[in-house]
Formats: C-alpha cells, structure tokens, sequence
C-alpha cells in the first residue's frame, strides 16, 4: 500500500502523536508498504528528517502563541501535491485539527480513502485555557471525523466520547509501546542516588509541562516524609510548577534510552492529567516494572487495572493522588507486586502488534470502497 500520513506533529517534536506517526511509518516500512509523512516544518526550518524511515513532506509552520513547542501548519498545496504525487492508495490523518483538516479535503477531492486517528482531547484543551468552547471543539471534531472512511479511537473512553458526540464508523485501535527499550532491567541505581541522595522513594512523572496535565496536584505527594517527586519533561508551566512543587526534582526533557533508565529507576509513576485520550507513558511505566497511579478518566482507564497494576484515582484530586502513592510507598511488597504486573500485562502490546491491527483497517476501508465503486 501507498500510505501519505499527515500528522499535525512529527519528530524532532517530542509529544504522543508524533511518537505515534513515527512509530505507524516505521512498521509500514518494516511490512513492505511505503509511506509518506506530510508534517508541520520545525523551528529550526525544513531540514533533512535523517532518522525518519521515510520521505517526509514540511508544511511552513508557526509558534502556537504561548505555547511555542507546538508548531501550526500555515495554508499549503502541499499536502494535495503530496497526495497526489505518492499516488496514495490511502490517507491516514493523525489527530487531524488543522493541517488533517486540509489533508481530509484533500484526500476526498482525490478520491482516496482516509483513515482519522483521533488522539487529542480538543474538547478538554478548550476547557482547560478558554473555559469554554468544548461545543465548538465537538463540531470540529465531528466534521473532520465524519468524512473519514473510520475513525480508529485510542482507548474505550475515547470511543464512547466519539459516538455520543455523533462521529460514525469509529473503531478501537489502541497503541504500542517498545518493551525491548522500557524494562525493569534498566533501573540505575546511581541515577536513583543523584536525584534522591537520602534513599527516598521516587515518584515519577513524565510529560508535558502545561496547565492541561495538572501536574501541580503532585504538592500533595511532595509533602509526604521520605518522597522525592522527579519531573520529566518540559512545557510553559514549569516556572510555575517549580514554585508549586518544592523539592521536586526538574529533569527537563528525555528521550530515548536515558528516558528508559528514568523510567526503570523510578519507585512508582504518577500521571496527573484527565483529558489522556490514550496516555502512552502509563504504558511505558508498566513495561519498565514500576506501579503506576493515574486518574480514572480516559485512557488510563483501560490500561490500569485498579488493585493489581496500579490504582486508579479521582480525577483532579490532589488528596488522592498524595494518598495513593503514601500507601505504595508504605508497601514495597506491593509496589513489587504492581510493577510485575503491569509488565505481564503490556509483554503483547507491541507496536508491531497493534501495527498490524492497522494495516487491517486499512484494508478494511480499501475493500469497502472497492465493494461500493464495483
């Protein structure tokens, strides 16, 4: 298949959806399909995408205002060019808001089938920096969605969330996560000794910094005697997090191995936001061994089994978050238990797995379409 995948992100960027896209283009390549990526150009220009598996198409971009890490495409022909030219066979939209939206009509003047994947909660973002909008933000999700051929939802919660706001033809299709690269065997424990010299417990969080993750409802486990809480990532609320969270451990941002090694190192893991579509680090915190808390909203949903890989807690509730990790750091015996669990539980969920599971909806909606032009 000629697969043209336009992502509103792609590496360089740091972020699920372009982790996502790269990971899709790598396993088509690896199956003998050829893709392209069609992506938002980076600040520092359009540059060779050297560790990219395949071609990549840069759409000039600017600075979100305020929130300069995430790039907005600017108007561009190149993404029907780019169809047009790969003679695409189909068009996967990776959480399409606005250069997926050009992809679409694209993508149906052509002719050509596409797949959307729905991966950011829009609905929550407008809540979280307007306070308002979340109706606006369902119709633009609802019109770009239901003039894909399927909508493939990350998570139950995600798909349920869809049809009740009147997208059609949505199907499951969850994520991969690299169990070769996240392993309890990479727990460091000079790592451990730098970030918490007096042997306390680590608790992790890894992400974005940004008022939608509410990574402050950490302070509470700050407090807690004999924690130290470590903060990987980057975004526009760390200058207030860092006032938010005293004695917290500022890592900045990670990636690949030394992410790894954090990860593995870390004692339990805690995920603060309640808008996670999906929430690809959870996964990644279970294949490196360690319990996980996360709020029972959204994706977590699905992936923490509450009492046996982790606990699940009330969304936006700092008291339970400071709880939850008080009785994990008060039983080693079942932070152990957790942890070996989590790993059990995601040993199958690789991305090669779950690529697969893609390639069959593409050829899903390759046969519908054959089946209604014949």
């Amino acid at each position: 298949m000629r697969v043209v995948i336009v992502t509103e992100s792609f590496p360089p960027d740091v972020n699920g959806v372009a982790h996502c896209a790269l990971q899709t283009a790598r396993h088509l390549v690896d199956r003998g399909h050829a893709p392209l990526v069609v992506a938002p150009a980076t600040a520092a220009g359009h540059g060779p995408d050297a560790l990219a598996p395949c071609p990549v198409v840069r759409v000039p971009s600017l600075p979100l205002p305020g929130y300069p890490q995430v790039r907005v495409a600017l108007p561009s022909r190149r993404v029907a060019t780019a169809i047009t030219e790969h003679r695409a066979d189909i068009v996967h939209l990776a959480s399409p808001f606005i250069l997926g939206v050009r992809g679409m009509a694209a993508a149906a003047r052509l002719g050509v089938p596409a797949v959307a994947v729905y991966q950011t909660d829009l609905a929550g973002y407008a809540r979280t920096y307007v306070g308002a909008g979340e109706a606006t933000a369902w119709r633009r999700i609802r019109s770009v969605h239901a003039a894909a051929d399927r909508t493939l939802a990350p998570s139950s919660a995600a798909l349920h969330d869809l049809e009740a706001h009147g997208v059609p033809r949505v199907r499951l299709w969850p994520r991969g996560v690299d169990t070769v690269r996240f392993r309890p065997e990479h727990r460091d424990e000079a790592l451990r000794r730098e970030v918490a010299p007096n042997g306390e417990l680590i608790v992790g969080y890894v992400g974005r910094l940004a008022p939608e993750k509410q990574v402050e409802l950490l302070a509470g486990a700050c407090g807690l005697e004999g924690v130290r809480v470590v903060i990987v990532g980057d975004g526009p609320s760390e200058t207030s997090l860092r006032e938010a969270l005293p004695g917290a451990v500022f890592l900045g941002r990670r990636t690949g191995d030394e992410l790894a090694r954090i990860f593995a190192s870390l004692d339990v893991f805690a995920h603060t936001g309640p808008f996670e579509t999906f929430c690809q680090t959870v996964q990644e915190a279970m294949a490196s061994g360690v319990p996980v808390v996360a709020p029972a909203a959204g994706g977590p949903l699905d992936l923490v089994a509450h009492g046996r890989t982790g606990l699940l807690v009330p969304p936006r509730d700092e008291a339970a978050v400071r709880d939850a990790v008080g009785a994990l750091a008060a039983d080693p015996a079942l932070r152990a238990a957790y942890g070996a669990a989590g790993r059990a539980t995601v040993e199958g969920r690789t991305w090669a797995a779950v690529g697969d599971q893609l390639i069959d909806h593409y050829t899903d909606v390759l046969s519908a379409r054959t089946v209604v032009a014949a």
